[in-house]
């Protein structure tokens, strides 16, 4: 039975389907604005992407430097970095003596001579010591007068009035003892008696021996070996005056040579102490300037003492400074940087030169200013290859 509903389904004699009708609604106010407003925000927006990327790209550019860099007249350079210093060099003027500054005499820009206070430490204490030792001198020269007036003509009548004293004491005892022996030999006395007698003589002529020796030695005046201690004793007391008057002088901090303080880093009333490398006075004669050029190790060989050099100031770059060569210190430091950072360390050793220059007629230079500097090279000796000969080639 299905089969054959299958096959009647089939026939076209069979009647058609009823066909379906489409459901079609009204367009609504957001039907529009899905279908037209959204791609054209969509565009809006892409294009509002588009102009901000353009206009917030970074734009390279090369502005002129507001200063130019400074140029070598040279037509082959040697470029090295300089450091104004004084003539003498910077003179670093510190304390051999710790203590409290009690008084500062000179002030950036005084012209110091040789010899000169600069500051002065208290000095109480070495003051009252320096008293004491004064004071043991007059006593040591006191105690050799006393030696070297000897004997003292009152004390003579003293030890010859004991020394009658004993002798008299001898002739009593002795007295004593002679009594003492009849006695004995009529057995009126014991032998104890008699032994007691005899001691006493004996001590008795021993204390007139002691005053005739004082007496004597009296008489012969002082030692000469006492007398020479005297002296020596004076002058220990003198070499310690003068110690302490050395001490005294050296709170006294003083100006070793004649020039121009450049830096104050001491106050009245600050406690200084002995560290190295602590300036706390800078002196330095400026009458004539140096410049200190670091020579980089790579460049040494193209270096030459006869040849121009030049200085040229940072920050003014339009002055030109003519150097003259002074000397080189032949041994090759490690570089150091201008900060004065001590704890640096560098790779790159240098070979320092020394150029004056006098700056009369342009801009003064003050000391401490980096400079550059600039000096006609030389070329390096070459082999027949073309290639840098070896040294002594």
């Amino acid at each position: 039975m299905a089969t054959i509903d299958s096959d009647v389904a089939r026939s076209p004699e069979a009647p058609a389907a009823p066909p379906r009708r489409r459901t079609e609604r009204r367009r609504t106010i957001a039907d529009i604005l899905t279908q037209y407003l959204l791609p054209l925000a969509a565009m809006a927006m892409l294009g509002f992407a588009l102009w901000y990327v353009a206009k917030t790209k970074p734009v390279t550019r090369t502005p002129p430097p507001p200063i130019m860099p400074a140029r070598s007249p040279y037509a082959a350079t040697l470029a090295a970095a300089g450091i104004v210093e004084a003539q003498t060099e910077n003179i670093s003027v510190g304390s051999a003596t710790p203590g409290v500054v009690v008084q500062v005499l000179v002030k950036v820009g005084d012209e110091v001579k040789a010899g000169q206070p600069l500051f002065r430490l208290d000095d109480r204490q070495l003051q009252g010591e320096l008293a004491v030792k004064r004071a043991m001198v007059s006593q040591s020269k006191s105690e050799l007068i006393r030696l070297e007036a000897e004997p003292r003509k009152e004390k003579i009548p003293v030890i010859v009035a004991q020394v009658n004293e004993a002798r008299a004491a001898v002739i009593r005892e002795a007295d004593a003892l002679k009594r003492s022996e009849d006695t004995f030999a009529r057995k009126v006395t014991t032998e104890q008696e008699l032994i007691a007698r005899r001691e006493a003589l004996a001590t008795a002529q021993a204390k007139l021996d002691k005053s005739q020796a004082d007496l004597d030695l009296l008489r012969a005046g002082s030692w000469q070996y006492d007398r020479d201690v005297a002296r020596e004793a004076i002058t220990k007391a003198e070499a310690d005056v003068a110690k302490a008057e050395i001490e005294l002088d050296r709170l006294v901090v003083r100006a070793l040579v004649a020039g121009e303080v450049l830096q104050v880093k001491v106050r009245p009333g600050e406690y200084v102490g002995t560290p190295p490398n602590q300036p706390l006075i800078i002196l330095g004669n400026i009458e004539t300037l140096h410049v200190r050029v670091d020579i980089d190790e790579y460049d040494i060989s193209r270096f030459r003492q006869d040849v121009p050099a030049t200085a040229v100031p940072r920050g003014n770059l339009q002055v030109r400074y003519p150097l003259k060569f002074v000397r080189v210190e032949p041994f090759v430091i490690p570089k150091k940087s201008l900060t004065g950072d001590n704890t640096e360390r560098v790779d790159t050793r240098v070979l320092q030169v020394i150029y004056e220059f006098d700056p009369a007629g342009l801009p003064p230079l003050f000391v401490g200013q980096q400079v550059e500097v600039f000096i006609e090279a030389v070329s390096p000796p070459v082999s027949g290859d073309g290639s840098p000969a070896a040294p002594g080639a």
